[in-house]
């Protein structure tokens, strides 16, 4: 993978190292989950990782006095969707992050990471170009702050010189007169890329439209402004007629290309659904509907917020002399030669801990789920060396002693396992959802497990052994009676 990984404390610290290495094409990480898919598929393997997820006060979410919401780099897709600055202030942009990956995609994924990877296709870029946001790049001489229009370049290009980092994505927060949505479609519920999102941010007076933003995602290069629908649907009172008038004006704007999610003409049919539909659930009042009102995050009895643990820089190399120390399942560890791994292999190739499956090592499959200081992570994204002073906890360590969880007695119970591949990652997904609430529905048990994929079953069992742990009355299939 890597040859050198740094975890400086500081953020001059982390700006040197760009610089002393600016040769060497060092990368920025913070969540590290697209660096390590990149790394997966032969794409990209940098010699030098500096991960500045271990630099205090960069996970923050704030109002300022011009009104203005800002982002810190390490805020994460669930942290946002858990803000209530942002539920009352930034909707379309909570709820494109909700529609982010699965919950433990989300725990370490991050909005600027997003960003970064400039994909057209990336759901946080498109309701940020509405709410009309900047980035903040520094460097060691300074700061520079691009709207996306200068920022967004081309496809996976963005204007970020080798020596910067962005530190800052800021808006100005919504006001009682606005309203906006988000809506994405995918090719399933959960972990899809978009064929096509669309966001949209209108000011009102009384009923009628004084002011539109309408962004495109996945129909071009970079995001595109629908300016067209925009002039349209301002100085109007959203009819039926205006609303799909200015969803058609949209879709003429777009250049899609077809591709195995989705063809040209496909896209471009959508994208005047998708618009009509945006503009039709503000026009009713309805866009608040997409979210539940308490979103399972699988963060356990925790704030989501990975702890600072150390008060000075790490560095660990591929020689592998560096050893990591870390806490898994109450025992202090200390790994040799494993610093150019992922948290997966290195459970399961240095300490044994074969419980933890590889299944897809793209965190599609969530059959790597172990929790990271108490939240729910895919193994196979996160850096091993980003458990250096962490604690750990895999399916080995969910039992007390001999006593079995609650969870894994009741899917021996309900025979909820068969071949057993994923079970170790739902048991996991489960046991978080569990430690996070205390009476969980129906709904929020699906949603825990939404990052979780069994190839064996219709997760009738799975979804049974859940229900009955948390003490539900577990919902048996439908069945059909047979012709007879």
């Amino acid at each position: 993978m890597w040859q050198t990984y740094y975890a400086p404390h500081s953020l001059n610290e982390a700006l040197d190292l760009l610089v002393e290495y600016r040769e060497e094409g060092p990368r920025i990480v913070a969540g590290a989950t697209d660096l390590i898919v990149e790394i997966e598929r032969g794409l990209h393997l940098p010699k030098i990782v500096i991960d500045i997820s271990r630099i205090a006060g960069l996970d923050t979410i704030t109002l300022d006095e011009q009104n203005r919401i800002h982002l810190g780099p390490l805020v994460t897709h669930n942290q946002v969707v858990h803000s209530k600055l942002c539920v009352d202030r930034a909707f379309p942009l909570v709820q494109a992050c909700w529609e982010v990956g699965a919950p433990q995609i989300r725990n370490r994924g991050t909005v600027a990471g997003n960003l970064l990877t400039a994909s057209p296709a990336n759901d946080t870029i498109t309701p940020l170009w509405a709410l009309d946001a900047t980035v903040t790049l520094q460097n060691i001489h300074g700061r520079r702050t691009l709207a996306f229009e200068e920022f967004f370049k081309g496809v996976r290009k963005t204007a970020i010189e080798p020596d910067e980092i962005l530190v800052d994505i800021s808006f100005p927060a919504l006001v009682d007169y606005q309203i906006g949505t988000f809506i994405k479609l995918g090719l399933r519920q959960a972990q899809a890329i978009s064929i096509v999102n669309v966001a949209v941010v209108l000011s009102m007076l009384a009923d009628m439209v004084t002011r539109a933003r309408i962004t495109l995602g996945s129909v071009a290069p970079t995001i595109v402004r629908a300016t067209d629908a925009e002039r349209f649907i301002t100085g109007k009172v959203m009819t039926r007629e205006v609303t799909t008038r200015a969803a058609a004006l949209a879709a003429q704007i777009i250049t899609p290309i077809s591709d195995i999610r989705g063809s040209a003409e496909y896209r471009r049919y959508m994208t005047e659904v998708l618009t009509r539909h945006a503009l039709e659930s503000l026009s009713q009042g309805t866009e608040n509907d997409t979210i539940p009102p308490k979103p399972i995050m699988l963060w356990g009895k925790t704030d989501g917020h990975f702890p600072i643990r150390l008060n000075h820089s790490t560095t660990h190399s591929e020689r592998g002399n560096e050893p990591i120390v870390t806490t898994v399942n109450g025992k202090m560890e200390t790994i040799h030669g494993a610093s150019n791994k992922t948290l997966l292999r290195m459970l399961r190739e240095d300490l044994n801990l074969i419980g933890t499956k590889e299944g897809c090592a793209e965190g599609e499959c969530g059959a790597c789920t172990v929790f990271l200081d108490g939240i729910a992570v895919m193994s196979c994204l996160v850096p091993a060396p980003r458990a250096h002073h962490s604690e750990i906890v895999t399916i080995e360590g969910l039992a007390e002693g001999d006593k079995l969880h609650p969870l894994q007695q009741s899917f021996i119970d309900e025979g909820a396992v068969q071949c057993g591949y994923c079970t170790p990652g739902f048991l996991m997904s489960g046991a978080s959802l569990m430690a996070e609430r205390n009476y969980p529905t129906h709904d929020d048990i699906k949603r825990a497990v939404t990052g979780n994929l069994c190839r064996c079953t219709g997760y009738y069992k799975i979804l049974q052994a859940i229900e009955k742990a948390c003490g539900l009355n577990p919902l048996k299939p439908k069945t059909t009676p047979r012709n007879r």
